[in-house]
């Protein structure tokens, strides 16, 4: 069964910072981009940030850039977002999910998701 699951959520002040980690289990994980969504309550699932397949191939969401930054393990089949300067708009679940469609951010193309991981940033 594929599964991935998602930690490192919690609780921070504005300006902080944390780093997400996304284990993926029961798929080729170098075959697959990896890309991080989120949802607030009561708003639509959105785009955060994505790596795919290249060196340095990576991608942000115009409210996150320069924030937030994507990096990949492919031998311990994980995907991290590391994200700082936290504010609280960035309050929401954060998902990680997988695709073996180039370079989208269609989430129609993911094939897999995470359970999500709660991320609460306070001031």
């Amino acid at each position: 069964q594929v599964q991935l699951v998602e930690s490192g959520g919690g609780s921070v002040e504005a300006g902080g910072s944390l780093r997400l980690s996304c284990v993926a289990s029961g798929l080729t994980f170098v075959n697959y981009g990896m890309v991080w969504f989120r949802q607030a309550p009561g708003k639509e699932r959105e785009f955060v940030a994505a790596m795919w397949w290249s060196v340095g191939s990576t991608y942000a969401a115009d409210s996150v850039k320069g924030r937030f930054f994507v990096s990949r393990d492919n031998v311990k089949n994980t995907v991290y977002l590391q994200m700082s300067s936290l504010k609280s708009e960035d309050t929401a679940v954060y998902y990680c999910a997988a695709t073996l469609a180039r370079y989208s951010t269609d989430i129609r193309d993911y094939n897999y998701w995470g359970q999500g991981t709660q991320v609460t940033v306070s001031s």
